[in-house]
């Protein structure tokens, strides 16, 4: 039973690998856009800088030293980092105004530091330094999962989907489901809660897309592009 359980947990980890792939490739288009234009227009950091953050801390919480036999969260989150680094970097050699973005980087970069100086320094067991870093990850991937909330208050005032893009939409809901199961086998109480709630903020997307689509032009519509803040 033990070795069926194994299996099917990294079954489930490799499609929630591919899946989330899928959702860090899916702002792509909005960047290809920004370097033809060489203007990043409305477009906010904010999401790019909050998913990096959240990959670090997931990346940390998947080292053996923390959380053992966790392979594949550190595999997507190394991918999720170089994703958001790029889009990072894009960003910065288009904005006009960079020193924000500069100082949220500064200030993510230490409070980095000082969680893993923190934890490796004062928690000697893996099992208290997973509970430690897997509370920080439940935070900050509550947080990253929930920053769409805005937008959906956009797309409810101007009956428009035009920045919330369909497949971001499924991307995030397909993505939600498949790391909420992985938590289940066996059972990991810091992979649910955020995953478990990004499902559900998923699935409200897909709601909302559904009632707003017909609304929306068509050029909007078919609008690929990142979610403003």
């Amino acid at each position: 039973m033990i070795i069926n359980q194994s299996i099917i947990r990294n079954i489930i980890g490799i499609i929630g690998n591919v899946i989330s792939c899928g959702l860090f490739l899916s702002p792509m288009p909005t960047y290809i856009q920004i370097i033809k234009s060489k203007d990043v227009k409305k477009f906010s950091p904010i999401p790019y800088l909050a998913t990096l953050l959240n990959c670090l801390l997931w990346f940390f919480y998947g080292l053996p030293i923390v959380h053992p036999n966790s392979l594949l969260v550190i595999t997507i989150n190394a991918i999720g980092i170089a994703f958001e680094v790029f889009y990072l970097t894009v960003f910065l050699i288009y904005a006009t105004r960079r020193g924000r973005v500069m100082k949220l980087l500064a200030l993510e970069m230490l409070f980095m530091i000082v969680v893993v100086t923190s934890v490796l320094l004062l928690i000697h067991t893996t099992t208290k330094r997973s509970l430690v870093v897997g509370i920080l990850c439940s935070i900050f991937g509550t947080c990253m999962y929930a920053s769409p909330l805005v937008v959906m208050k956009l797309v409810i005032q101007t009956k428009s989907v035009e920045f919330m893009p369909f497949t971001l939409s499924l991307a995030s809901f397909l993505n939600g489901v498949c790391w909420t199961s992985y938590g289940f086998l066996p059972f990991d109480i810091n992979l649910l809660v955020p995953n478990g709630l990004g499902t559900l903020f998923g699935l409200a997307q897909l709601v909302l897309y559904t009632c707003y689509f017909k609304s929306t032009s068509n050029k909007d519509a078919r609008a690929e592009v990142e979610l403003p803040v």
